[in-house]
């Protein structure tokens, strides 16, 4: 595992590449009601990325290349899923969002599940309490703790509701390549795991499902759904390990220390 820590100038570029993909997330989401085609999302989100002259992290990543600059998944997708012109978002339904961008050479990434319309309740508390698992985790991203104490923060609150928290997919490093070392799982042990020093920065990013943590890729070779068809609610932020303490360069509001 080789991690590329990042020197305050650098973090400097993240945060604004952050304040970018956090603004075009928050016209997805708004933009996101009953009516409205995960299409329609994807074009206002490369209309997003023309606007502040960015490139789009997602498009054309890895094999078979993806096709779309934004992850839209529906209920029981988890991650990873396509816009489609067909997939027309139908009140109580929840969508991962998931968005990210190079600004200057380096990455932001972030995602944010939406309830549509009237959700029912049990959906709802999914959303909430992955939300919270996402919080949790940011508390831990502190000089001296370990990775692991932040896949155990989240899936320690994840399983006192009730659900699972996904092992197929994890967090990561983040900077130069939207994926870098190290991973962060959302599981784990307390004190265990490479310790977190300052210019870390990561990507942390619960997935959480009301049922199994079992997963199950369709034959686009993308879309991730559990494979018990439960629902599933997906957050993430970009966050920089400071000496002041974590900075959520995707959180407009976050100053170092004050996630």
């Amino acid at each position: 595992m080789r991690i590329v820590y990042k020197s305050p100038e650098e973090i400097g570029v993240m945060r604004a590449a952050g304040l970018i993909a956090a603004s075009i997330l928050d016209e997805l989401c708004e933009a996101a009601r009953p009516g409205v085609s995960t299409w329609d999302l994807d074009q206002i989100a490369r209309r997003g990325i023309d606007k502040h002259k960015v490139k789009s992290a997602f498009l054309g990543y890895a094999q078979p290349p993806y096709p779309a600059v934004v992850c839209t998944s529906i209920n029981e997708v988890i991650v990873h899923g396509i816009p489609r012109k067909n997939e027309v978002l139908k009140d109580g339904d929840i969508i991962g969002i998931d968005f990210g961008i190079f600004h200057k050479g380096y990455c932001a990434d972030t995602a944010r599940t939406m309830m549509i319309g009237q959700v029912a309740p049990e959906k709802r508390k999914l959303v909430e309490t992955a939300a919270h698992a996402l919080e949790l985790g940011i508390q831990q991203c502190r000089i001296g703790q370990r990775l692991g104490d932040i896949g155990a923060a989240i899936q320690s609150h994840a399983e006192s509701h009730g659900y699972s928290v996904v092992r197929q997919f994890v967090g990561h490093g983040t900077g130069r390549q939207m994926h870098e070392d190290p991973q962060v799982p959302n599981f784990g042990k307390p004190n265990d795991g490479k310790r977190i020093k300052s210019g870390l920065v990561i990507a942390v990013e619960p997935m959480v499902n009301a049922g199994a943590p079992d997963v199950e890729e369709l034959d686009d070779e993308w879309t991730a759904v559990t494979r018990d068809r439960s629902m599933s609610a997906h957050f993430e932020h970009t966050i920089a390990i400071t000496e002041e303490g974590p900075w959520v360069l995707t959180r407009p509001s976050s100053t170092p220390g004050k996630p």
